[in-house]
């Protein structure tokens, strides 16, 4: 629902992921957690009560690193997440989004799901 916040190549990725979810409804989609979070479930109070943002920004390019924790309880519910901006007619665009706790980076997951045979 906030697909206009984005830009390449993260949109590729949801576009593919929609393919996955028309072609194979009844199938896990490429997509089956919550890219910003870096998980499939979360306490919001916790999240917005342990919520520490840091940013750098170099131009029309920003990186926003958001530290935060999933539960009041548990070391692994701890993340680290790197959003990468880009300012795009004046408005910020999230470009990426990699998890340092879990070592991923959005743009760089595969959806073979969505793509078409050639």
């Amino acid at each position: 629902q906030y697909r206009d916040r984005f830009t390449e190549p993260v949109t590729k990725l949801f576009e593919l992921n929609d393919q996955a979810t028309k072609t194979n409804p009844d199938q896990v989609a490429c997509i089956d957690f919550d890219p910003g979070l870096d998980a499939q479930d979360f306490d919001q109070k916790t999240v917005s009560k342990t919520l520490k943002l840091s940013e750098k920004l170099d131009g029309d390019n920003a990186q926003v690193t958001a530290s935060f924790s999933l539960f009041s309880e548990g070391d692994d519910s701890k993340r680290e997440m790197l959003w990468s901006l880009k300012k795009i007619d004046g408005k910020w665009k999230i470009s990426d989004i990699a998890s340092k706790t879990s070592d991923w980076t959005l743009s760089a997951l595969e959806c073979m799901a969505g793509q078409t045979p050639e």
